[in-house]
């Protein structure tokens, strides 16, 4: 528990927006980019621009058209004093934002060149993030990418478990080009909360086609008007409600 108390003391740092202060949006998103030891500097870029290229693409820019507005920003992590916030919180509803959002991710630098794999220490990072910003989610979401198991910093059954008990969605794209079981090891022990879900990329070449398809699938989900404790949402793109159950995994 040592650990986990370490890493909740950087929350203590920035005080939370005041509810009279945040801005309603549909979904809050906190994208997760891996920049630990295993990432290669040509994956890095991978990384990269597939995620500029997914918030221009037509499957993704119709889900942020129809869920009304998102609010979301892009981290860089590796081990577990090593998070970085690359691109700040911005508010997208139409294609002009989300070409402003796409620009600034492009033009990000890899801060934090090397490091272990401390994914619960990401996760907490994230929370602090969401819960801090000038936004109020009628979902909130973490979206984590990285090719390799936590090896570093706090105990992801720890810091999960932390992260669900604040009304935060967990979800994950696992990049199987050195760990053939990722996907996994995401869904037992990384993924969780309403409607939460895991996508694979085969390799860092596949990165942008599955970052377009997890985010369509994220934003397009958008919580349905009158539903008790949001506990359903229906697809903007198929008109299909779901209503949260078991984690879903495909």
């Amino acid at each position: 528990m040592g650990a986990l108390f370490m890493a909740l003391s950087m929350l203590k740092g920035a005080a939370p927006a005041s509810a009279q202060e945040r801005q309603t949006v549909a979904l809050e998103l906190v994208l997760l980019i891996d920049v630990s030891a295993s990432v290669s500097a040509r994956e890095y870029r991978f990384q990269i621009d597939g995620l500029a290229a997914a918030f221009r693409s037509p499957a993704v820019l119709d889900a942020i058209r129809a869920s009304g507005g998102i609010a979301v920003c892009v981290v860089q992590w590796a081990q577990r004093a090593h998070q970085f916030k690359s691109v700040e919180w911005m508010h997208l509803h139409d294609e002009n934002d989300a070409q402003q959002f796409a620009n600034q991710i492009k033009s990000v630098a890899r801060i934090l060149p090397t490091g272990q794999t401390a994914i619960g220490n990401a996760l907490v990072f994230a929370l602090g993030e969401l819960n801090t910003n000038p936004y109020s989610g009628l979902r909130r979401v973490i979206d984590l990418s990285g090719d390799g198991r936590s090896n570093d910093g706090v105990p992801l059954k720890q810091a999960r478990a932390f992260v669900l008990q604040n009304d935060v969605t967990i979800n994950g794209l696992a990049i199987l080009n050195e760990v053939a079981d990722l996907k996994e090891y995401f869904r037992d022990q990384l993924i969780g909360g309403p409607g939460a879900f895991v996508l694979a990329a085969r390799d860092y070449n596949d990165f942008a086609r599955a970052i377009r398809d997890k985010l369509a699938r994220e934003i397009g989900s958008t919580p349905v008007a009158g539903t008790p404790n949001s506990s359903a949402t229906i697809n903007a793109y198929t008109g299909e409600t779901h209503r949260f159950g078991p984690v879903s995994v495909r």
